[in-house]
Parts: C-alpha cells; sequence; structure tokens
C-alpha cells in the first residue's frame, strides 16, 4: 500500500460510514465533516469507488461531504430488478440523494446541497437532474462531454470496447480474470495519469490496482461501460437550470478541451475552469485546484 499526499489533511475530517437500501441496491456510502456544515454529494466514475474522491474531500474541509459506492462497485450491492444503465443510476441516485439527509433541514439552513459527478458520474448526475433532481449546484468534474469515440484517444477508446466485449464473451471465470487483469489496469492507469512526479504517481497506480476491480458481478460492469461509451453530458445539459461548474482538464484524453468548452454553453448558467497540465485525473492530480474552483462557486466572495 502507498501512502497517500492527502491522507493528513483526511485525517483531520471526521467521517463515518453508512449502508442503505436504495433503489434495489445496499448501498455503502460514507460522510466526511460536520453534519450541520453545507451538503455536497459526490458521485465517482466508471470502476472507482469513493476512495478516487478522497483527495477532493481532504481539500473541502467545512463541508458535509457526502459519497457513496455506486451499486455495482467498491462495497455496494448490484442493482435487485434495474439494469445498470443511466437510467438506472439516475433514478438510483434521486433516491440516494434523499435517504443521505442532504435535502433534510440541516441542509436548507446551511444553503442546500451541491452535487458534484466526476467522468462517468458527471453523466449519471447530469441525467438526475435533467430528469427532476434539483440540488442547489452542480459541478462536474473531468465531464464526459463529447463522445468516447471522438476523443484524442480514440484508438485507446476502442481497444476499450474490444477488451470489455472479450470479456463478456468469455466463460464468466475466464471474462472475471480479464476484467481484473492487473497489467491492462496498469496501462489504463499509466495512460491517464500525466504528472511527473514519481511519488504521486506511484500512489495513482496503486489505488488503481487496489480499487479499479472492486465489482462482483461481471454483467454490472459490462452494462456500466456500455453506458459510459454510450452517453454524454451533451445529452441532457439543455434541460439541466441549477447552476453548473465544469472542472476540466488541459490534456484531458477522453474529452477534448476544445468539447467542453462547446459543452458549457449548452447549460442556462454554466462556468467552465480549466486546469493546467493535467489529464482525466484531476482528482488524484490536481484535488486542491478543483476544490478551490469548487469553494469559490459554491462560496462565491466570501471564498
Amino acid at each position: 500500500m502507498i501512502a497517500s499526499p492527502y491522507a493528513d489533511d483526511l485525517a483531520r475530517i471526521p467521517v463515518r460510514e453508512h449502508r442503505a437500501l436504495v433503489a434495489g441496491s445496499d448501498t455503502a456510502w460514507w460522510e466526511y465533516g460536520d453534519r450541520d456544515a453545507p451538503a455536497i454529494v459526490m458521485v465517482h466514475g466508471f470502476r472507482g469507488d469513493h476512495h478516487g474522491l478522497e483527495p477532493i474531500v481532504a481539500k473541502l474541509p467545512g463541508y458535509r461531504v457526502i459519497v457513496p459506492d455506486l451499486p455495482g462497485f467498491g462495497a455496494s450491492s448490484t442493482f435487485a430488478g434495474a439494469e445498470h444503465d443511466i437510467d438506472g443510476y439516475a433514478a438510483w441516485l434521486t433516491a440516494f440523494v434523499a435517504a443521505s439527509g442532504a435535502t433534510g433541514a440541516a441542509a436548507r439552513a446551511a444553503g442546500g446541497y451541491t452535487l458534484l459527478g466526476h467522468s462517468f458520474g458527471s453523466i449519471i448526475v447530469s441525467a438526475a437532474v435533467a430528469g427532476g433532481l434539483e440540488p442547489d449546484r452542480l459541478v462536474l468534474v473531468n465531464p464526459i462531454g463529447a463522445p468516447a469515440l471522438d476523443g484524442p484517444r480514440a484508438i485507446m477508446t476502442r481497444l476499450a470496447i474490444g477488451y470489455y466485449r472479450a470479456a463478456a464473451a468469455l466463460p464468466e471465470r475466464l471474462g472475471f480474470a480479464l476484467l481484473r487483469n492487473r497489467a491492462i489496469v496498469r496501462v489504463m492507469s499509466v495512460t491517464m495519469a500525466k504528472t511527473e512526479e514519481p511519488a504521486l504517481r506511484r500512489f495513482i497506480h496503486d489505488q488503481h490496482d487496489r480499487y479499479f476491480s472492486a465489482f462482483s458481478d461481471r454483467d454490472a460492469v459490462l452494462a456500466a461501460f456500455r453506458a459510459s461509451v454510450s452517453h454524454d453530458v451533451r445529452e441532457y445539459a439543455p434541460a439541466i437550470q441549477v447552476p453548473v461548474l465544469l472542472v476540466v482538464a488541459e490534456k484531458d484524453d477522453i474529452t477534448p478541451l476544445a468539447a467542453q468548452h462547446r459543452l458549457a454553453p449548452l447549460f442556462a448558467d454554466g462556468t467552465i475552469a480549466v486546469i493546467d497540465g493535467v489529464g482525466h485525473l484531476i482528482h488524484y492530480e490536481t484535488p486542491a485546484e478543483a476544490a478551490a474552483h469548487i469553494r469559490v462557486f459554491i462560496e462565491g466572495e466570501r471564498a
């Protein structure tokens, strides 16, 4: 295990672990900070779990941050009856926000709640808000703002599609082994990491080694992958009326910067913040910069 460079900051923030049956999933979620602080609900990306967003949590003291594991990933069970597609995840998120207390009296007294999604999570939160979920603000970190096959690493995306198709075609045990192959996970990690700091790169690779294969159902993973490459935030942006902050990366291999600039005007009230020198791993490489943009977005001049 590689020590997190954000461990000291995170250790200063109280954390409580919860479980609840939400929309047919035995959902695990973590609550950081004081219960009466302004609330932020965060949704992680594909194949990750709540650990991936902890570096941003570590840089947001003074907030009540709620981070679930998506159904089918981490410590959360798969859906009992729903599909692991965007509609299924959006319906689950709407139910989860209510179950977590993010819309309760304490949250309203603290100024409402902010909803945040990273990568695949950006599609889920956008779909939920377009479908009627009403956060006070929406933050999209590394949003999927264009079709995956149009990105600067389109060849890598096609290879990934072939990889997941092979995992689906193989017998279950062999398919699981392919999905969890450490060498393939490392290639993904190396491709996405942009930092030149050796210690930070080791931490990122260790995080992916430990949590990128934390799932128990092959079919759910394959369904979620199909959802992740079949949709993007553009579909939902025109229906979103709440203020939106896009925290985007200069070197994102999934959605190029030019596409993010085309995405922002599709929202009724969209603001874009660009972080230089980083790719699709803002949450690991530049969480302090992301947290600073989020704080200003929520607090305005008070930040």
